[in-house]
C-alpha cells in the first residue's frame, strides 16, 4: 500500500452501469418524466402533501410545497396529487429541466406566503386635506 496521497487524484471513477440516485426509481423501473412544483405560484394548501407524502412536503421557511423525492409515490398518486392543486403549479417535467427550472425560480425569487416582499423605497401618496 503506497502513502502517495496525489494517487486519489489519479484514480479512474468508476463506470456507472447500475442507478446513480439522479433517476427516480420505483419497483425497479425509471420514470420517464420528473415532477416540479413551480413555489411562486404555490399557496401553501398542503393538498399534494396530504395526497403523496412521500413526495411532496411543505417547506418550512417559505410554507410552500416541494418535490423532495422523485421515487416516492406511484405515477397514479403523483398524478392524483397534481390534480388536487387549486393553482395548478405542480408539472411533469424533464429531468434535464429540473436544474435549470430551480435556477429560474431562485432567480425570480420567492417570498414566504404572508409576506410582503422588501422594497428600497415606500410610494406614499400626496396628502391633500
Amino acid at each position: 500500500m503506497s502513502n502517495n496521497p496525489s494517487a486519489a487524484f489519479q484514480a479512474k471513477s468508476f463506470d456507472e452501469v447500475g442507478p446513480n440516485g439522479r433517476e427516480p426509481i420505483l419497483g425497479g423501473k425509471l420514470r420517464e418524466r420528473a415532477v416540479w412544483v413551480d413555489e411562486s405560484t404555490c399557496i401553501g394548501c398542503t393538498y399534494c402533501n396530504s395526497v403523496a407524502s412521500n413526495t411532496f412536503s411543505m417547506e418550512p421557511d417559505m410554507g410552500r410545497a416541494r418535490a423532495f423525492r422523485q421515487d416516492g409515490d406511484t405515477t397514479e398518486i403523483i398524478q392524483e396529487a397534481i390534480d388536487t392543486c387549486p393553482v395548478n403549479c405542480i408539472h411533469w417535467v424533464n429531468f434535464e429541466d429540473l436544474d435549470k427550472l430551480r435556477i429560474q425560480l431562485e432567480e425570480q425569487g420567492v417570498y414566504p406566503l404572508g409576506m410582503l416582499p422588501k422594497i428600497s423605497r415606500r410610494i406614499k401618496p400626496d396628502q391633500k386635506t
